[in-house]
C-alpha cells in the first residue's frame, strides 16, 4: 500500500523503496526500527516535532542513534528556545501518530530542518507515514523532496 509520503516521492520522480516491518507499541524507537529494516541506526532518521518560542511549530530529522541539539535547532530557526511538542499533539499538528511521523505529507507545511549527515548518505530511512513502514531513499533526494534546511542538529 502506498502512503501519502510515497505518492509525493512518485510525483517528484524520486526513487525509493518501501520496507515493511513488524512493530509493537513498545518498540517504536529508531534504533529498534533500524534493526528491523536492516540498516545501521545512523541511517534511520527520526522525525521530531518541536515548537519554537518565536516561530511556532517546526520539524527536524536526525539519525536514530543521535540526540537532537535543541540549542542548535533554536539558533538555526531564529528562536531563542525550542521544545519538543507533547506526543498527544502530534496527530493534530501533523496528521501522523507517534512512530509514523514522516517529514513528507504532513497536514500543514512546517519549516523542516535535517541534520547535515543526510547530505552524504546514499541510503537512509524515514517513516513512510504509518507504523511498520519505512521509505528508503538517498539523503540528497530527501533534502530535495522536502526542501529541508541542512544544519548540524545533533549533540
Amino acid at each position: 500500500m502506498k502512503t501519502i509520503a510515497a505518492r509525493i516521492l512518485d510525483g517528484l520522480n524520486i526513487p525509493y523503496e518501501l520496507r515493511e516491518y513488524e512493530w509493537n507499541e513498545d518498540e517504536l524507537d529508531a534504533v529498534t526500527v533500524a534493526r528491523k529494516v536492516g540498516l545501521p541506526p545512523e541511517q534511520v532518521f527520526k522525525t521530531l516535532v518541536v515548537r519554537g518560542d518565536k516561530t511556532g511549530v517546526l520539524v527536524a530529522s536526525i539519525p536514530g542513534n543521535a540526540e537532537l541539539n535543541l540549542k542548535a535547532l533554536a539558533a538555526a530557526s531564529g528562536n531563542k528556545k525550542v521544545e519538543m511538542v507533547h506526543v498527544r499533539e502530534l496527530q493534530a499538528l501533523t496528521g501522523y501518530i507517534r512512530g509514523g511521523v514522516s517529514p513528507l505529507g504532513m497536514k500543514k507545511h512546517y519549516p523542516y530542518y535535517i541534520d547535515e549527515t543526510a547530505e552524504i548518505i546514499d541510503t537512509l530511512a524515514i517513516s513512510a507515514g504509518q507504523r511498520g513502514m519505512q521509505i528508503l531513499l538517498s539523503g540528497p533526494d530527501l533534502i530535495r523532496a522536502t526542501q529541508a534546511r541542512v544544519v548540524p542538529l545533533t549533540k
